[in-house]
């Protein structure tokens, strides 16, 4: 679950202006999502196709992830290879922007890996532009009857299985624990509002002279939650937008205010965010709080001394949840793989074999399949265990998530955060950044 796209810092001016987001023009977002000039993944040694040699299948395994999840990977792979003895598999993985840009050069090439991991903005395009493989057809093999399905049906695209789920995650409200006692406000509950949550950044913001939270108005995540909890969301069925430009001001107006008053952070600190949580206010020690996806929060241990905490996310304020559990990334077969069958039977392997699911761990997220979740809990340890716990109260109680979104979204993001900017810096207002936002996504989505 990959964070949000570069930013720069700017002058702490009223009038200066806020950074210039590239404007990618629908047909630009095509071509740089299938073209994009690729950094080689790391160990990955490019031997083209998948070969046979010797009676022994030969097939290619690309992720991204960090060498922890490397380190798993390969001993879970090692066991495959094992227990068939007639495939071997050349793995390779890299950072996720590497990864992504690697992955599209493939794709565009005609030379997409067997196996490959992807994200869930990622699934629309790749299927959409035939890369991948319908999975439905390898039912044989593929064993999914322990997969829940609404997560399950996330891989789906018109009607298609075009990936499964690896693991699946959700949104949390990091909290620097120490420091929120310290201030003496209420700690974070299940059940808290939108407003609950307000009215805490205010409160630490006045007791602490810092402020409560970092400003969620750049996030697509955070508007998605505030969105789903009042029964919207960000697409609908058939891949249009499912908000008008009424509800991202009034979502833009709530987040502004709370920046003009000092309880979330400043437009120069959010427009430093970059995906990595080392330059987010909370991992500068900037701010007390902040909004991520559950697994990547273990990034913040090593940068707030005294710990932290995992609170759910606010509910509407009628109480109905807008949180929900969300695949934390997916497995796909190349649709001219030579090998249909055994690249299935190691997406297989690696979702279902009881032995792997140990070795891999929380690595990519709590494991989809339910009888191994509940079967390795025990096992888990540190952080991997602080998700499961956190995660374990919202069993049967979140809405189902949203199919995976359309192709566009990715350059959506960018466009999201840049307008938001504008109404961060005061050259915008909310609706005027709202309306600005909603012509750019409609035209993106009709390319």
């Amino acid at each position: 679950m990959p964070g949000n796209r570069t930013r720069k810092s700017w002058p702490s001016r009223r009038t200066a202006k806020p950074p210039r987001r590239p404007r990618p023009s629908r047909t630009t977002a095509a071509a740089l999502a299938l073209c994009a000039a690729a950094a080689a993944l790391t160990g990955c040694s490019d031997t083209g196709e998948s070969t046979s040699a010797g009676g022994t299948v030969s097939l290619r395994y690309t992720w991204w992830g960090n060498p922890d999840r490397a380190t798993r990977t390969q001993e879970a792979v090692d066991l495959f290879e094992k227990k068939h003895p007639g495939i071997e598999v050349q793995t390779s993985f890299a950072g996720y922007e590497p990864y992504k840009q690697k992955l599209a050069t493939q794709a565009a090439g005609g030379d997409a890996p067997d196996v490959m991991q992807l994200d869930y903005r990622m699934i629309d395009q790749y299927a959409s532009g035939g890369v991948l493989l319908d999975l439905g057809k390898q039912r044989s093999v593929l064993k999914t009857a322990e997969f829940e399905p609404g997560l399950l049906a996330t891989g789906k695209v018109d009607g298609k299985l075009y990936a499964i789920p690896q693991g699946r995650g959700t949104e949390t409200m990091v909290y620097d624990t120490t420091k929120w006692k310290a201030a003496g406000v209420e700690l974070p509950k299940a059940g808290w509002t939108w407003t609950d949550w307000a009215d805490a950044m205010r409160e630490l913001a006045d007791k602490t002279g810092k402020p409560g939270g970092t400003d969620p108005g750049q996030s697509e995540d955070a508007f998605e939650i505030w969105l789903r909890g009042q029964g919207k969301s960000l697409y609908t069925a058939d891949k249009q937008l499912g908000f008008t430009a009424a509800d991202l001001t009034r979502w833009w107006t709530f987040t502004d205010k709370l920046r003009r008053e000092g309880a979330v952070s400043s437009a120069e600190q959010t427009t430093q965010l970059d995906g990595s949580v080392e330059n987010t206010p909370l991992g500068r020690g900037t701010a007390i709080s902040e909004t991520n996806w559950d697994a990547p929060a273990s990034g913040y241990l090593v940068l707030v001394p005294d710990g932290i905490s995992l609170a759910p996310m606010p509910s509407n304020e009628d109480g109905t949840p807008g949180q929900y559990f969300k695949p934390s990334m997916f497995m796909g077969v190349a649709a001219d793989t030579g090998h249909p069958k055994e690249s299935a039977q190691l997406v297989d392997f690696m979702l279902n074999d009881r032995e792997a699911a140990k070795i891999v761990g929380a690595s990519r997220g709590i494991p989809v399949n339910e009888s191994i979740r509940d079967e390795i809990a025990s096992d888990l340890k540190d952080f991997d265990k602080t998700i499961y716990d956190y995660q374990a109260p919202f069993e049967g109680k979140l809405n189902a998530p949203p199919q995976a979104p359309p192709s566009g979204d990715s350059a959506l993001q960018t466009t999201f955060q840049r307008d938001y900017d504008q109404v961060s810096y005061e050259r915008l207002s909310p609706r005027e950044a709202a309306e600005n936002y909603i012509t750019e996504a409609k035209a993106e989505l009709r390319s």
